[in-house]
């Protein structure tokens, strides 16, 4: 438990790197809700039947790369805590449990939300009309908002985070340190009683 006690410094660059790596999601996601793929129906030049004509793909691959970032900070929030489960016991817990269940509901809320809606992005109907037989009236896209809850997801996950992360270092650090006080205080009653009693 001695690394809790030392460790103030490497815990706030810890934090600003979580926070880094959070706000980069965020800012992923925000990019693939701007840029979904969009699809209007065109005729098609060789036949008479109409199709999908989508443009870039751009939203899938932000929301791919927001899903794997944000799957990153979750790792290294769990492995800095050892998943509150094979750490040091922690005196007061209740706060911390309360962050952890929050910060990994919102986790798996936002990534949900960014791996289903990459996959919808990226999935096209755009000979849909020649399977149908019939001529296109309108194009699947994804429905607008999806990336933005996973946005929300996101903010919602790094206090959350954060604040475990805190509840659970301060929790170990202050453990360790009253241990390490006693023991202080140990080592100078006796350093005390020795000089009495010896001449």
């Amino acid at each position: 438990m001695g690394g809790f006690a030392t460790s103030r410094p490497a815990s706030i660059g810890l934090c600003a790197f979580l926070c880094f790596l959070n706000l980069f999601a965020f800012l992923l996601a925000v990019g693939a809700e701007r840029r979904r793929s969009t699809g209007k129906v065109v005729p098609d030049e060789y036949d008479d039947r109409s199709h999908c004509l989508y443009d870039t793909d751009a939203s899938t691959v932000y929301g791919v790369s927001a899903f794997f970032v944000l799957l990153l900070q979750q790792a290294i929030v769990t492995a800095a805590t050892r998943c509150l489960c094979f750490g040091p016991a922690l005196s007061s817990r209740g706060c911390a449990v309360a962050a952890f269940v929050l910060s990994w509901t919102t986790f798996l809320i936002a990534e949900a939300c960014l791996i289903g809606g990459s996959v919808r992005n990226a999935k096209h109907t755009k000979y849909l009309g020649y399977y149908m037989k019939h001529d296109l009236v309108s194009c699947t896209t994804l429905r607008k908002g999806v990336f933005a809850a996973a946005a929300a997801m996101m903010i919602i996950n790094l206090v959350a985070s954060l604040l475990y992360y805190w509840s659970y270092s301060k929790a170990a650090t202050g453990g360790f340190m009253k241990h390490q006080n006693e023991v202080g205080v140990g080592m100078t009653d006796y350093g005390l009683d020795k000089g009495v009693s010896g001449p």
